[in-house]
């Protein structure tokens, strides 16, 4: 006779014996503390209705096979509900459907077919090995950069001044409790002698740009400048006149520099802020130009760094070295990801949606003028505005044009980002004003733009955009307390791929608060992982979730 210990009861057939454990019996701590430890999370474990026969899938003990289907088998009188996996050769494995937890949902590899294993052979356990090589590779990397930006000195700002107090009350809405905790996060951050390097991610209209205008006025008070970085001219212009209504009682000066100022503008702006004449400048790219200096730079705020490009990448992280920097993202994930491999870095992430927010009701459906007739008659009866949001530049008057034939009554104008400053800018503020009440544009809406009246969104040729875009379009209505609606259209009869046809089913199901995550972690299954972890050796995607 032997002594040792079980993990887990088991049944066996052949001997007519079931053997069940302590820890199938009783909870206990040390029960969920292994759980937690453990690869494969009680929180990743696969929810069956969201398996479909073909579904790829990992078995943590024989690797990559084949959902197809489920089998009902009597085995010594007993029967159950089973599992089968295809496997290479056509071996197939069956799992009890109460022994979930070993297998979790494939996810990687874009559209590429991933490599099946075959069962009772030794690949597996190489690809594991491989893996954990390489992880242990990237962990030293990252202990190495965490431990020289530890080391790095940087300016701590001072404490909240009685003026930051006051700046603080004046925001004319109820904060969220995350939002509340975000800002004392960043604040920390701040005041610590290292530069930071925080990423904020929080859903659209969960109000990241407050957040960013704490900051940025607590930089201030340190006669510190700041420099709020944004990918787009008609967000820039957006966010300049909300730092400057915002900080305009506080004698802060805050200006704008961007392809909408004039040559002698631009250079007036840059020869006031290597003078120090300028506190907070808002602006596109141009303010990474060679020609962009600062008297004292103190704080970079980065909106959406993922659309920039791979120079201006570059220059954010030579500011890093010795700057607080703080990013801001809508839909981190994989993006987080990504940002976390190659350089360390904080993350605080807003869940709680505004108060009296709601939902978007989606419809994703075939182009239909009746419908789109519908939609706009409906928003224009509440004194709503209406964004249509068609992509081709050549012809988007044409289309402006049939929207105002199909609803006469409708103040139709259209935008896009090739026209010049004067003309989108008055555009805009024409739409901001109510005198248009309905834009059809571009994709130029995507990023921030703000107009709580705006609460119907039609997309034409929405296969043609992806997933994050898609999730970042439709964000931008909803943002007041009324419904909004959002029709994501493609053109009728037309036979959509496999993969534009899972990013609109997945903008229809996720429409709830806090589907940033969800929807980002869809786009990666859609996708792919890439090679985020990928070093020297090759190894097969979706082993990452190991």
């Amino acid at each position: 006779m032997s002594q040792g210990r079980l993990s887990a009861g088991f049944e066996c057939y052949d001997l007519n014996l079931i053997v069940v454990t302590g820890e199938d019996l009783f909870t206990s701590n040390v029960k969920k503390r292994r759980k937690l430890s453990s690869s494969f999370k009680e929180g990743e474990k696969i929810v069956f209705a969201d398996l479909k026969i073909g579904d790829y899938v990992v078995h943590k003990s024989h690797g990559i096979g084949q959902f197809v289907g489920v089998n009902t088998l009597k085995a010594d009188g007993i029967v159950k509900d089973y599992i089968k996996i295809r496997y290479r050769n056509d071996d197939m494995l069956y799992i009890p459907t109460n022994d979930l937890d070993s297998i979790r949902k494939y996810i990687g590899g874009g559209e590429a077919t991933p490599k099946i294993n075959k069962l009772g052979s030794k690949e597996w356990e190489n690809t594991k090995a491989k893996v954990k090589k390489n992880l242990q590779e990237v962990a030293k990397e990252l202990i190495e950069l965490y431990a020289k930006r530890q080391s790095i000195k940087g300016y701590a700002f001072s404490k909240d001044t009685e003026w930051q107090k006051q700046f603080e009350d004046s925001f004319p809405y109820v904060e969220t409790d995350d939002q509340l905790r975000c800002i004392e996060e960043t604040k920390k951050d701040m005041e610590a002698p290292r530069p930071m390097d925080r990423l904020l991610c929080g859903d659209v209209g969960y109000g990241k740009t407050e957040v960013a205008i704490r900051a940025a006025f607590k930089a201030v008070m340190d006669q510190k400048q700041v420099a709020y970085l944004v990918p787009t001219t008609v967000l820039a212009n957006q966010q300049y006149e909300s730092f400057k209504e915002r900080m305009e009682n506080f004698a802060i000066r805050v200006e704008l520099l961007n392809r909408f100022r004039t040559k002698k503008e631009q250079e007036e702006i840059i020869r006031k802020l290597k003078l120090g004449e300028i506190d907070v400048v808002v602006g596109t790219h141009r303010l990474l130009s060679k020609d962009v200096e600062f008297k004292d730079l103190g704080l970079l705020i980065v909106d959406e760094e993922h659309r920039f490009g791979v120079k201006d990448k570059e220059k954010i992280k030579q500011y890093k070295a010795s700057i607080d920097v703080l990013s801001m993202s809508a839909t981190p994930i994989p993006r987080t990801l990504h940002m976390s491999i190659v350089g360390v870095r904080d993350m605080s992430v807003i869940y709680d949606p505004p108060q009296n927010r709601k939902p978007v009701q989606t419809y994703v459906l075939e182009q239909d003028e009746e419908v789109v007739k519908e939609a706009i008659t409906k928003e224009l009866e509440r004194s709503g505005q209406v964004f249509y949001l068609y992509n081709k530049v050549e012809d988007i008057e044409a289309k402006a044009v049939q929207i105002a034939n199909l609803v006469p009554e409708a103040k139709v104008a259209f935008a896009h980002g090739k026209m010049s400053g004067n003309q989108l800018e008055e555009i805009m503020m024409d739409f901001i004003k109510g005198e248009v009440n309905v834009l059809v544009c571009t994709t130029i809406l995507e990023s921030g733009i703000d107009i709580p009246n705006a609460n119907t969104i039609i997309v034409e040729n929405a296969d043609r955009l992806g997933l994050a875009q898609l999730y970042q379009i439709r964000g931008r209505v909803g943002r007041a307390e009324k419904q909004a609606y959002a029709y994501i259209m493609y053109k009728r009869d037309k036979l959509l791929t496999e993969v534009a046809d899972k990013r609109l089913k997945t903008i229809k199901e996720f429409t709830e608060f806090g589907s940033g995550f969800k929807i980002a972690m869809r786009d990666l299954e859609i996708r792919g992982a890439g090679s985020m972890l990928r070093r020297n050796s090759a190894w097969t995607h979706g082993t990452s979730r190991i």
